[in-house]
């Protein structure tokens, strides 16, 4: 952490490798970019096959992001942190996810859904207990807010939390919880009042393990595998009246706001695999040879590339405005979901285009094409799905307009 702080003191002007508007990024921008890069070049492109293929978590790859300070990049210097603004974090997500996307959802799930809400609603006191540990590298959280019935209506919580003296008793199931198994804390969403409906949704910092306190069994996912996913089942779990986050009743507003930022985390993990396909699409087409020259040089081949690197950079940009807005304090709902649309659509659309560029050697497990296709999936799914996101974007507008 401390390598990364010193480091952007003493940055100077360095190469622009592959992001488009790099230059116009500050010197502390560009130096995280670079470090993140060659991080993920280093440490994890070799092993992001072997984490796919066996569903290993990379702990000494996380340990090790945590010494670089990114697992608590947007965490404040005084509570440990390396008190980067989210356009960094966005920059930093988009160069993990290039080299492992199983190490981007499990950094973006830790910083944006675990320590985000910790940091905007807890007390110093939860502060202390609740962030400081966690940003080293050696612990990771996670945000439990879907269950098996409700999906993207996040309002209809049956899991209940009730006040049973200075404790709050747990009981229902969480489940596609990231990090769900390496996790030692999270941040729950239960029903505190069912007859408030959604404004009677709390939510509440558990330690893990705590009695009470099950996981379901770990998902064998399309992609993203080396990122545990599985339920919480909770049953009379015993947690302190004094982690509640914020007050009561507020549960269902903290979650919207941090799916808000959580989006430009995502759409920040698509960027990065969307990269990825492009360098391998790049590659392999300036190295395979038909008719007598590279296929780089045949004009369809010059159009898919064209395509690829039209929606990715749009969608680049998309992303950076809605960091952007949200390190300048401006509403940035609607541009979140913007952001995340189309990032996810461009990671589906880009690994698609580079397996079809790779021909039969993108169908095969010794190419990393069939890898970004599985992992650019999920990016259109969590987090709110890509009709989710329309559904907020037109609501926005709507309001903006005055209709």
């Amino acid at each position: 952490m401390a390598f990364l702080k010193n480091s952007f003191k003493l940055a100077k002007c360095i190469q622009n490798r592959g992001i488009a508007s790099l230059s116009a990024l500050s010197e502390t921008h560009q130096m995280l970019q670079k470090t993140c890069r060659d991080f993920a070049e280093g440490e994890l492109k070799p092993i992001a096959a072997k984490i796919d293929k066996e569903h290993l978590y990379p702990q000494e790859q996380i340990k090790k992001m945590g010494e670089l300070g990114l697992m608590g990049i947007t965490v404040p210097e005084e509570i440990g942190g390396t008190g980067l603004d989210y356009l960094a974090y966005a920059i930093a997500m988009e160069e993990i996810s290039r080299g492992c996307a199983s190490a981007g959802v499990i950094m973006s799930a830790h910083n944006s859904l675990y320590l985000g809400p910790i940091l905007d609603w807890g007390t110093k006191e939860q502060k202390e207990k609740w962030v400081t540990p966690f940003v080293t590298g050696e612990k990771v959280g996670c945000f439990a807010l879907s269950e098996p019935g409700n999906g993207s209506d996040a309002g209809a919580a049956s899991t209940t939390a009730k006040l049973d003296g200075d404790k709050f008793l747990l009981n229902g199931t969480k489940s596609w919880i990231t990090n769900g198994y390496e996790s030692e804390g999270g941040v729950v969403f239960a029903t505190t009042d069912k007859s408030l409906k959604h404004k009677g949704i709390s939510a509440i910092i558990i330690p893990k393990p705590v009695e009470g306190l099950e996981l379901g069994k770990k998902e064998d996912k399309l992609g993203i595998r080396g990122s545990s996913t599985c339920a919480l089942m909770f049953e009379n779990c015993k947690v302190p009246k004094e982690n509640l986050l914020g007050q009561l009743g507020f549960g269902f507003k903290i979650a919207m706001m941090v799916l808000d930022s959580g989006r430009i985390g995502i759409a920040s993990q698509a960027l990065g695999i969307a990269q990825a396909s492009l360098d391998v699409a790049a590659e392999y087409a300036s190295k395979r040879l038909t008719f007598g020259k590279p296929i780089i040089k045949h004009q369809t081949i010059q159009n898919k590339l064209a395509d690829m690197a039209l929606q990715l950079e749009s969608a680049r940009l998309l992303t950076w405005r809605a960091a952007w807005l949200k390190d300048n304090h401006k509403s940035y709902t609607k541009e979140a979901a913007m952001a995340k649309l189309a990032a996810s659509e461009a990671a589906t659309f880009l690994s698609h285009q580079c397996i079809q560029i790779l021909g039969g050697m993108g169908y095969v497990s010794d190419m990393p094409a069939e890898r970004h296709y599985r992992d650019a999936r999920i990016t259109e799914i969590y987090e709110g799905t890509s009709e989710i996101q329309k559904l907020v974007i037109a609501g926005n507008l709507i309001k903006e307009m005055g209709l």
